[in-house]
């Protein structure tokens, strides 16, 4: 939801069993540059693109269809952080096409029952976060932490929540991008070449 250029189906692509991957985009751009990577890692056959609303999701596609959904939605509310002047970055960081509860009532409607949604936000709205996904029947179950080095504040939050789960969140420890300026952490490496 909210695919932006594609990275991500393209990487699951590789990274993953999963047979088919579906995107939606609202940014007109943003699609036509995601089909063209498509087209050009020959994913035509496992990766489609929907032009459309992340408030539309459940209109677009037949509920109870997908078994994960990912989203980076956006970040900041109205009155959070400097807008940026670009357009299309100011929608992907800004609610401003779309609002968190937006994304998680149309994520809830089209996964189906037992389906996992992974989330990347920041951690300054991890108390919204979770209770708009518990009302909307995606209860969190995981959570971790990202934070540049060991001695600074997470920045990123990485939230799974499972649709209809009973409650019980693990907390996972944090992930350190680096270990000191531009040298990245082993675990990060690790994640990165796997």
């Amino acid at each position: 939801m909210g695919t932006g250029t594609g990275i991500i189906p393209i990487l699951m692509s590789s990274l993953t069993k999963a047979d088919h991957f579906t995107c939606l985009e609202i940014q007109e751009e943003s699609v036509d540059i995601t089909r063209r990577s498509i087209g050009l890692n020959k994913l035509d056959n496992r990766i489609d693109v929907v032009h459309g609303d992340i408030k539309e999701a459940a209109d677009i596609f037949p509920h109870n269809t997908f078994n994960v959904i990912t989203c980076n939605p956006p970040y900041m509310i109205d009155n959070h952080g400097l807008k940026n002047l670009d357009e299309p970055k100011a929608i992907a960081r800004h609610e401003i096409l779309c609002s968190l509860s937006d994304v998680l009532s149309n994520a809830s409607k089209i996964l189906k029952s037992s389906g996992h949604y992974y989330m990347v936000h920041r951690p300054f709205r991890l108390s919204e976060i979770f209770v708009k996904m518990s009302a909307c029947g995606l209860e969190p179950k995981r959570m971790r932490l990202v934070q540049p080095y060991a001695d600074k504040e997470p920045n990123i939050v990485l939230v799974e929540g499972i649709k209809g789960a009973s409650s019980g969140l693990i907390v996972e420890s944090p992930l350190c991008v680096y270990d000191k300026p531009g040298q990245y952490s082993r675990e990060y490496l690790d994640i990165y070449e796997s």
